[in-house]
């Protein structure tokens, strides 16, 4: 397993599960800039740009392969980080090289490809939500009718059940 593949941090590595750690990784997010390139070229294929079929072709068959070694190279020479990972793709895609990133920003890779990580993120954190919801539920219901003491400002309050706590953790 690479150093890229997977978000590193004293948090993630306690914490995050591997499909989490996989979404921050630079591998997922070099993958989703030359997604991005790809719909781009695509994008302006069709809005009649002088690109070729052959060009947005040659994109999409490299959007996978990502060399960190030659983005490290490009971004140690350049100091820009967007321009170090089009250079690389440039060189897998010699024909189509001129047209990437035409009349982008920086951001139109970057801030993209950040907001479908974090909506992947979320809709992974949805459904794990929805597990422990459906757990929860499971154990209000099966606990509905089981008398527990109920407690505020940490002090023994009155009766309640464990089915109704349950809930309220729920909510």
């Amino acid at each position: 397993d690479s150093v890229y593949e997977g978000y590193q941090s004293p948090f993630s590595e306690r914490y995050a599960s591997p499909a989490m750690q996989g979404l921050f990784s630079q591998a997922h997010r070099a993958r989703l800039f030359r997604r991005l390139w790809h719909i781009l070229a695509q994008s302006e294929r069709e809005l009649g740009l002088n690109i070729t079929q052959e060009q947005v072709e040659e994109l999409g068959l490299h959007t996978e392969d990502v060399d960190f070694e030659v983005i490290a190279g490009y971004e140690k020479q350049l100091r820009h980080d967007v321009m170090a990972h089009l250079k690389t793709y440039a060189a897998l895609c010699p024909k189509a090289a001129p047209i990437i990133h035409l009349g982008a920003t920086s951001c139109y890779v970057t801030d993209n490809a950040d907001v479908l990580i974090m909506r992947d993120a979320l809709s992974l954190i949805r459904q794990r939500l929805a597990g422990v919801a459906r757990a929860l539920a499971n154990q209000a219901d099966k606990h509905k009718a089981l008398p527990v003491l109920a407690f505020t400002h940490f002090q023994p309050a009155q009766p309640t059940t464990l089915g109704k706590r349950l809930c309220l953790y729920l909510q």
